[in-house]
């Protein structure tokens, strides 16, 4: 049985998932911070499955990339609750636990997330005959550069993500902007992305940023102009 949560960026969801049954899910697409409302919602969807967490086999968690605050919060809140009950746990990609959504659904899968500065966070992928399949590593690009990318691809261009309307121009090519049931990351594309593969210590359990942050960013080009 595996937990998968996420709370990388302003949506937060939880899902409990057992060899292909899912056995519940909740999603929030709230201002509220993830620190008041992650573990409520884990605990309330673990009474309302009549599942302890001792019963769980493994916690996966979007690890990365998104929301600095948010990954902290998700993985910290892993850490935690893995310590507490002894088990391992499985850092996902965000952007691949997005293309989960769409099991199912032919096509390929831009996974955008808003990263500011003009910038999105992005991965691509295949969905055929019920497998995702990755076609880059996750990667800090501009929407600009992204946009013409994505309009050499032959076949179906689905949009996904919180960053897919940025990269929504249909007067120019035709793409398909995900319904929002599929759009965001959930729990449920935690768990299948996770699903099959080799846990680790909570310890080793790190976030994966892609850039870095801002105020480091703005103390590097700093010094580089003080030079």
């Amino acid at each position: 049985m595996i937990l998968g949560i996420d709370s990388s960026a302003i949506t937060a969801g939880c899902a409990l998932y057992d060899g292909g049954k899912v056995i519940a899910e909740q999603f929030l697409n709230t201002k509220h911070t993830h620190s008041q409302t992650l573990l409520p919602m884990v605990e309330s969807m673990l009474k309302s499955a009549e599942v302890e967490l001792c019963d769980v086999d493994v916690i996966a968690v979007t690890a990365g990339p998104g929301s600095f605050t948010g990954l902290r919060i998700g993985i910290a809140s892993v850490k935690g609750m893995a310590v507490g009950a002894g088990k391992k746990c499985l850092p996902v990609s965000t952007l691949e636990a997005i293309a989960y959504n769409f099991v199912g659904i032919d096509g390929i899968i831009c996974c955008a997330m808003d990263a500011r500065c003009g910038q999105v966070y992005n991965a691509l992928f295949r969905s055929e005959n019920g497998v995702i399949s990755r076609l880059c590593e996750d990667r800090a690009v501009k929407s600009a550069d992204l946009y013409e990318e994505l309009k050499q691809l032959q076949g179906r261009v689905i949009l996904a993500g919180d960053g897919a309307e940025l990269l929504d121009n249909v007067t120019e090519h035709s793409f398909t902007l995900a319904p929002p049931a599929l759009r965001y990351q959930r729990g449920l594309g935690v768990c299948l992305a996770a699903e099959g593969r080799e846990p680790v210590e909570a310890a080793a359990l790190m976030p994966s940023y892609l850039r870095l942050p801002q105020a480091e960013r703005e103390r590097l080009e700093k010094e580089s102009k003080a030079e």
